[in-house]
């Protein structure tokens, strides 16, 4: 069965009502029942950073459900069934009161086994025996050849060094794992790899020649449920991770963007 015309024409028009009822509703359940917090964020931040650190959240607070929708898509925080966004954009791309969690660089990574292999890498030039893994979609918008590794070759004036072939992959959790299994070297954003160079799952060997980057992450809180005590407590709980965060990466905020921060 398909909507007619006019039956997709008036879905459009009542679907904002309805998502308004669906979150009323929500809302009445959750104070008559248990607590929960629902966030939306992209999925490659979601596997890298949020969901492995999620265990010690759950355990100080083990009366609060968490639920996680993964979409790249903005959500509007007015209608949707979620209580807040994790976001990556340019500080001028992000609402007013929207909370800045940590900035990026941007630092090519290999697997330690890859280079126990024989094939020494000790300057950017060498970078030309390794296959290179990035995203297949850096060259589709304008902020994300800022993920390329044609941008980075072009600050460290190597613009015609050619790798021994290409890798790419959608998801920013792929080029990891790329990276991770000895596929090649990656060039990946350091927020999302830090606890694997401090593990030594990666390693970074030209920790000197790292790229800032103009987007940061963002914490976006949605108005209906700001003041819940258990979306109060996830917020103060992911400040303090990102805290972690900034320290193990050495972010220092662009004095442009503290006007973002809470």
């Amino acid at each position: 069965m398909e909507l007619t015309g006019a039956g997709a024409q008036l879905l459009r028009a009542v679907m904002p009502s309805l998502e308004r009822i669906d979150g009323a509703v929500r809302l009445i359940r959750q104070s008559a029942g248990r607590k929960s917090v629902a966030i939306s964020t992209w999925a490659s931040f979601a596997s890298m950073w949020l969901i492995p650190r999620l265990e010690a959240f759950q355990q100080a607070n083990p009366d609060i459900d968490i639920r996680i929708e993964a979409t790249d898509a903005p959500v509007d925080l007015d209608t949707a069934d979620v209580d807040l966004a994790l976001r990556y954009a340019r500080p001028g791309y992000v609402p007013t009161g929207a909370h800045r969690l940590f900035g990026e660089q941007l630092t090519p990574v290999v697997s330690p086994w890859l280079l126990k292999s024989g094939q020494g890498l000790q300057k950017a030039e060498d970078l030309a025996r390794f296959a290179l893994v990035e995203a297949s979609d850096v060259h589709r918008t304008q902020h994300m050849e800022w993920l390329s590794w044609r941008r980075w070759f072009e600050v460290q004036q190597l613009s015609r060094l050619e790798p021994k072939r290409w890798l790419y992959f959608n998801y920013a959790h792929q080029i990891a794992q790329a990276a991770l299994t000895g596929q090649g070297v990656a060039l990946v954003r350091t927020p999302l790899v830090a606890d694997s160079l401090a593990s030594g799952d990666l390693v970074e060997p030209f920790p000197k020649l790292r790229l800032d980057s103009p987007l940061a992450y963002w914490l976006i809180v949605g108005p209906r449920n700001a003041a819940r005590p258990e979306v109060l407590a996830f917020c103060d709980w992911l400040k303090v991770q990102a805290a972690q965060t900034r320290q193990a990466i050495g972010d220092e905020p662009d004095t442009d963007t503290l006007d973002q921060l809470d």
